[in-house]
């Protein structure tokens, strides 16, 4: 008797709860057949699973306020298994439509996420993070232990400010990283576009740096979308990490669901020859809406003390370029949305 009425009890402080919570699973399933090509010793066919996840959302609305949290983490679709639980964007957080959102946790920095308007090829052959995230100099990551700040849009423009109190779980004086990551975005008619600024101070593993990035895009017509990018790297404690990123790039439906992007990408580094030209061209066609198929080939033209490639970047396989050389890669891909 006395159980039945805990249950009861409980079920009575529950069931209000969970009829208000909006809980969804979702995820996305991102492979491909690629044949990668270092221009030296390495040829060969590989498949890859290209930030596959699977992720927990739940939001409940609270008078005025919407409290929500993600749980997301990589799955890897062409192996088996997965990093580990909530290794990508998790979060908790409160929102409101007349002051913004505030959030907690680890997710992409406003830096990191800067890059959409001009994202033709993301985690895919051609990507453009393989010249923009080099070694320690690189900034797009997810900031763990951060507090991030993001406005309403008012009339296209919005802001974001996030602040990570420290990289990791060692806070002490030799492992402590603080570090600000702050955009300004537009979206608004035919512009779509986003400035960013990130500084990392003193850190164990990889140097104070700072960065500045743009991104833009243009809806030109209906069926055109023009991007350019631009970042500049500066490396306080290694100045050989310094760097200048740029591009130009361009989208054409050629059918109702059929796209042609192409983008070129341009990297120089500190030293004189440590540049790298990336060239990417493909083809996606959307067979619904959350499945599409694509066809890329990209390759990077290294100069003598460049050694990048044009696939490191948001994928399970792969193998390092070699100075000098032109690494090139083509790709069949299937990416499905649920």
């Amino acid at each position: 008797m006395k159980k039945t009425l805990l249950a009861s009890a409980m079920a009575a402080i529950v069931l209000p709860v969970t009829a208000i919570a909006d809980v969804s699973i979702y995820g996305r399933a991102h492979v491909s057949l690629d044949y990668l090509d270092d221009g030296a010793d390495y040829g060969a066919a590989n498949v890859s699973s290209n930030a596959s996840r699977l992720g927990f959302k739940a939001q409940t609305e609270l008078a005025d306020i919407t409290a929500f949290v993600q749980i997301e983490q990589e799955i890897n679709m062409a192996q088996g298994g997965g990093s580990n639980w909530a290794s990508r964007d998790t979060f908790v957080g409160v929102k409101g439509d007349n002051w913004g959102m505030v959030r907690v946790g680890q997710f992409d920095s406003p830096f990191k996420a800067a890059r959409g308007p001009a994202n033709l090829f993301g985690d895919q052959v051609g990507d453009m993070r393989n010249l923009t995230r080099v070694g320690d100099g690189r900034f797009d990551e997810r900031l763990p232990n951060t507090v991030h700040f993001q406005t309403p849009r008012f009339n296209g423009v919005q802001f974001n400010l996030g602040y990570s109190v420290h990289d990791g779980a060692d806070n002490s004086d030799d492992g402590k990283e603080d570090a600000y990551s702050v955009s300004a975005t537009y979206q608004q008619g035919i512009v779509d576009g986003a400035l960013a600024f990130e500084s990392h101070n003193k850190n164990k593993s990889r140097g104070e740096r700072q960065g500045i990035r743009l991104a833009l895009g243009l809806k030109v017509a209906d069926p055109i979308k023009l991007v350019a990018f631009y970042q500049n790297i500066d490396h306080k404690a290694d100045d050989t990490l310094d760097s200048d990123t740029y591009g130009l790039g361009g989208e054409v439906k050629a059918a109702e669901n059929t796209a042609l992007k192409a983008m070129y990408m341009h990297r120089k580094g500190e030293a004189s020859k440590d540049k790298a030209d990336m060239i990417a061209v493909g083809v996606e066609h959307k067979i619904s809406s959350p499945l599409r198929v694509y066809a890329n080939y990209a390759v990077v033209l290294n100069d003598q003390d460049s050694n990048l490639t044009p696939w490191n970047q948001a994928r399970t396989t792969g193998v390092d370029g070699v100075n000098d050389k032109d690494a090139s890669g083509i790709s069949l891909g299937l990416r499905y949305d649920f």
